[in-house]
C-alpha cells in the first residue's frame, strides 16, 4: 500500500469539501452524485454509496482498488465506481474525477441524447477547458446510452478513447456529467465551465424554438 493515513485523510478533507459546495449549487440532489480522488497507481479515495453529500466526514470515504473492490471495508462504494478507476487506469496523470447531476446535466443528457454529444463551439468559456485556447475549437462532450451494467458503458468509454478522440467529460443519458482534472482545482474548473456552458446551450434551444 502506498498511500498513507495521512494521504487518505487529506483526500478524504477535499473530496467533502467539494461535495459540501456542489451540494450547495443543487447539483448533488438526493443522495446522488459521487466524487473520487486517486491516491496512489492502484488506489482511490471514494464516496460511500448512499451517503448525502452535503454533510460527508472522513467516515462517508472509502479506497478502492483499481478494480473498484473495496479495501479494508465492508461498506459499498458507488455503484459506478468502475467510471471513476476507467479514468484513472486510461489517464494516470488525472488525479480527481467529479460527477454530479444538475438539472441542466440531467435535462440537456436527454435533449442530446439523440445526437449523441453537444458541440460546444464560440463560447469564450470553452478556455476554462485544459487544453482549449479559443473559442473557435470545438468541445465535443459526449452523450452515453445509460445503463445500469457499468461494463457496457465502461466498453463505450473506452471505444471513444481507442479511436483518439479528445474526451474531458461525458454526459449519461437521463443522468449527469463526469468530468476530472490532474487537482481538485482544475476539476471543479471544469465542472463550473461545463455547467454554464451547458446551460447556454440549453437556452439557445429554448429561443430558437
Amino acid at each position: 500500500m502506498a498511500y498513507t493515513p495521512t494521504q487518505l485523510s487529506a483526500r478524504a478533507d477535499a473530496i467533502a469539501e467539494a461535495a459540501a459546495a456542489l451540494a450547495q449549487a443543487g447539483w448533488t440532489p438526493a443522495t446522488s452524485s459521487n466524487f473520487s480522488m486517486r491516491l496512489d497507481d492502484a488506489h482511490a479515495a471514494i464516496t460511500v454509496s448512499g451517503r448525502d453529500k452535503s454533510r460527508l466526514g472522513r467516515d462517508d470515504i472509502m479506497v478502492v482498488d483499481f478494480d473498484g473492490q473495496p479495501v479494508d471495508s465492508d461498506l459499498r462504494p458507488s455503484a459506478e465506481t468502475g467510471l471513476h478507476t476507467q479514468i484513472y487506469r486510461r489517464m494516470p496523470e488525472m488525479q480527481v474525477v467529479l460527477h454530479t447531476h444538475s438539472r441542466n446535466q440531467s435535462v440537456a443528457s436527454r435533449l442530446f441524447a439523440r445526437d449523441g454529444a453537444i458541440h460546444l463551439e464560440g463560447w469564450e468559456l470553452q478556455k476554462a477547458i485544459t487544453g482549449y485556447t479559443s473559442h473557435e475549437s470545438v468541445l465535443e462532450v459526449p452523450v452515453f446510452p445509460n445503463t445500469q451494467h457499468m461494463p457496457e458503458l465502461e466498453a463505450r468509454i473506452d471505444a471513444w478513447l481507442d479511436d483518439g478522440k479528445p474526451l474531458h467529460a461525458y454526459l449519461i443519458n437521463g443522468h449527469g456529467i463526469y468530468t476530472w482534472g490532474r487537482s481538485m482545482a482544475e476539476a471543479r474548473r471544469h465542472l463550473e465551465a461545463l455547467e454554464f456552458l451547458i446551460a447556454c446551450e440549453l437556452d439557445l434551444k429554448r429561443l430558437s424554438a
